[in-house]
C-alpha cells in the first residue's frame, strides 16, 4: 500500500511502475469509477496486484480498510512523508490518523519517505506512523548542479522586470514560483508578451485546465510555468532549467523541495 497524497503524483508513480517488471499497480482516488475501485480491491484480496496507490483521505471510507485489511499487505510505505507534520495539522488532518490505519492493518512494515525533513519532522513522522524500532536513514540533500542565488529590488515593478530578464536568459523550460493567483496570472502575461510560451497554474484553476497545463509542461509545450505552490510535488520533469522564486518559500525545507524540481537530469 502506498499512500501519495495527489493525484497528479499517484498517477506519475503508477506509470512509473508500469514502465518497469516489478508487478501490477493500481490507482485509487476520487477521480477512479466504482468498478475500478472495485476490480483493483479483488486483485488486491487475491494477491494479483502487487501495489495499490491510496489518499489518506480514502480511509475515511470504513470499507477501504475492511478492503484493504482484506488483502494482508506485508509494506505500508508513505511517501512525501513531510505532510504529516506540514498538512496533518492544518488541512489534511487523515495524515494525523494514519497510524490508526496503520494498527488497523496489523501493523505491516511502515516506509515513509520524504527529500525533507528536518529533526523534529523527523521524530514526529515516527511518533505518528507508530513506527516501532525505526531505521532512519538520511542523505545529504546538495544538489552541485543547482546554483543558488538572491537578486535585490527595489519595486515591485523593478522586481518583475529583472525576473523577466532572467527567464528570457535561461534555459528552457523552467518553473517561476509567485505567492498569489493574482500573481502568477499578471506573471505569465509579462512573459507571454516577451514572447514565451507560458502558462500558469493555481489551485483556483478548474481540475481539468490545470491538469492540461500541467500535462503540457510535462511535453515541452511551454518555455515557462507561473504557478504558485499548487503545482510542482512529484513533478519529475528531468530537464527543468531554472526554478525561479518572484516570492520567498514560506520555509526552508518548502524552498528546497521547490529547487529540486530543476535539473534532475544532472
Amino acid at each position: 500500500v502506498v499512500i501519495s497524497p495527489l493525484i497528479a503524483l499517484q498517477r506519475d508513480q503508477a506509470k512509473a511502475i508500469d514502465e518497469q517488471d516489478v508487478g501490477d499497480v493500481a490507482v485509487i482516488n476520487s477521480a477512479v469509477p466504482k468498478s475500478a475501485r472495485e476490480e483493483a480491491f479483488a486483485a488486491a484480496e487475491d494477491g494479483t496486484l502487487e501495489f495499490i496507490f491510496l489518499a489518506p483521505e480514502q480511509f475515511d471510507n470504513p470499507t477501504t480498510l475492511e478492503r484493504v485489511h482484506a488483502a494482508q499487505p506485508t509494506l505500508f510505505v508513505v511517501d512525501e512523508a513531510h505532510c504529516v507534520s506540514a498538512w496533518g495539522h492544518d488541512f489534511r488532518p487523515d495524515y494525523l490518523r494514519l497510524g490508526h490505519v496503520i494498527e488497523a492493518l496489523g501493523h505491516p512494515r511502515v516506509l515513509a519517505l520524504t527529500a525533507t525533513a528536518a529533526p523534529p519532522v523527523r521524530a514526529e513522522i515516527v511518533e505518528r506512523l507508530t513506527m516501532r524500532d525505526p531505521k532512519l536513514i538520511v542523505q545529504g540533500f546538495d544538489r552541485p548542479n543547482i546554483a543558488r542565488e538572491v537578486e535585490r529590488a527595489g519595486s515591485k515593478e523593478q522586481k518583475w522586470a529583472l525576473l523577466a530578464e532572467r527567464v528570457l536568459d535561461a534555459g528552457k523550460p523552467g518553473i517561476v514560483y509567485a505567492a498569489t493567483r493574482r500573481h502568477t496570472e499578471e506573471l505569465a502575461g509579462l512573459l507571454a508578451e516577451r514572447g514565451l510560451r507560458t502558462a500558469c497554474y493555481h489551485a483556483g484553476m478548474a481540475s481539468g485546465a490545470r491538469h492540461e497545463v500541467e500535462t503540457a509542461f510535462m511535453d515541452d509545450q511551454y518555455d515557462v510555468l507561473v504557478a504558485t505552490t499548487a503545482f510542482g510535488m512529484g513533478i519529475d520533469k528531468p530537464n527543468v532549467r531554472f526554478v525561479f522564486h518572484a516570492a520567498i518559500s514560506d520555509s526552508l525545507d518548502s524552498y528546497y523541495q521547490e529547487i529540486g524540481r530543476g535539473g534532475r537530469d544532472g
